[in-house]
């Protein structure tokens, strides 16, 4: 009675062993001859389904109900283990993964850091800008109508266009900072990309106020009125907008000038990657996700700027702010920045002299 219960057959503890329907015994016969113990029912199938059992080591002597609770360790493998099995194969897993997406951080990098690093793309990017804002208006009446750029409150217009100075500065900001960080290691090497991005600022604000000024000096007091109603004189816009009439006179895009702007001094910013790689710095993932960023910021300005020139209702006053954007790059990186003092152009001081320019 008690073989059941160690997982030993029937006949190994000397109790009655019981005969399997169909194979023609009578009941209480033993074991054929020749087969010690037959193949009686065996509790630990049952236990090894929950729970591992304690194997003792095999001897040469060791009979079928050792045999038996050998094979639930396979039958624990396939069915007992299969909440342990995907937890045991998830690491591997997550770790392929890993080191593939970080493959794939390194090696884009790579590539967009020797794009924006080369003087000759850097000189067709110029051109690609001047043809986007002269030669965009040319593309409207092949433009679908129904694309999300047509709509100028589209999202993508909403949300960074209004703001494109201030995601400009975080990105490109956190870029600089940890370029010359990790190229100088000194505290102080951060002013200077800080102090190219003040002068930024100014030049968005004067270039804002200079516009409002040209449209109050250009203008004229509007409102719709019944026909043969005269519209009281106001001579400036104040007053007319107090009166709840509208000002219309020549306004330049300052959405063109904040693309333009902001796509010419990313790609200043950024050339400056090749040559931090080039000279063994270190360039872990999180630097590199960031210079990432700011290649999508940079790619995301140039597509902005050319739904702004196919869709946009006229065409003077953006090539007006596209102009004034590039003379106030043309005036800062490639004049002001190379005196001596100035901010300094993107990487200066931040190699050994005599390295080759980017």
């Amino acid at each position: 009675m008690w073989g059941p219960l160690f997982g030993l057959p029937w006949g190994d503890l000397g109790g009655p062993f019981p005969t399997l329907p169909g194979r023609g015994g009578e009941r209480g016969a033993g074991p054929a001859p020749g087969q010690r113990g037959g193949c009686g029912f065996c509790l630990c199938h049952l236990l090894s389904v929950n729970k591992p059992l304690a194997i003792p080591p095999v001897s040469a002597g060791a009979g079928p109900g050792l045999s038996c609770r050998r094979t639930s360790l396979a039958a624990e493998a396939m069915a007992g283990s299969g909440g342990r099995l995907p937890l045991a194969l998830l690491a591997p897993v997550a770790a392929g993964a890993r080191a593939l997406a970080r493959g794939l951080v390194f090696l884009c990098s790579e590539r967009c850091a020797w794009l924006l690093g080369a003087p000759c793309l850097r000189r067709a990017y110029h051109a690609w800008l001047a043809g986007a804002v002269l030669l965009g208006p040319l593309l409207h009446p092949f433009a679908n109508p129904h694309a999300i750029l047509a709509n100028q409150r589209n999202f993508f217009s909403r949300t960074f266009v209004a703001s494109a100075w201030g995601w400009t500065c975080i990105l490109a900001g956190g870029f600089a900072l940890l370029v010359s960080y990790g190229a100088t290691g000194r505290a102080l090497a951060p002013l200077r990309p800080l102090a190219r991005l003040a002068v930024g600022t100014g030049l968005q604000l004067a270039a804002a106020a200079a516009f409002g000024l040209v449209e109050e000096l250009t203008g004229y007091c509007y409102a719709p009125l019944p026909a043969g109603t005269l519209l009281p004189p106001v001579p400036d816009r104040p007053g007319c907008l107090a009166a709840g009439h509208r000002w219309r006179g020549y306004l330049p895009s300052r959405p063109t000038f904040l693309l333009t702007f902001c796509s010419l001094l990313l790609a200043e910013e950024l050339a400056v990657f090749r040559r931090y790689l080039a000279r063994g710095h270190p360039a872990g993932t999180p630097l590199r996700l960031v210079f990432l960023l700011n290649v999508l910021l940079l790619a995301l300005w140039n597509l902005l700027l050319l739904g702004t020139a196919v869709y946009g209702p006229a065409y003077g006053p953006q090539l007006v702010g596209a102009a004034v954007a590039t003379l106030a790059w043309y005036l800062t990186y490639q004049g002001w920045y190379r005196a001596r003092w100035s901010p300094g152009r993107p990487g200066a001081g931040l190699f050994l002299k005599g390295e080759l320019r980017a």
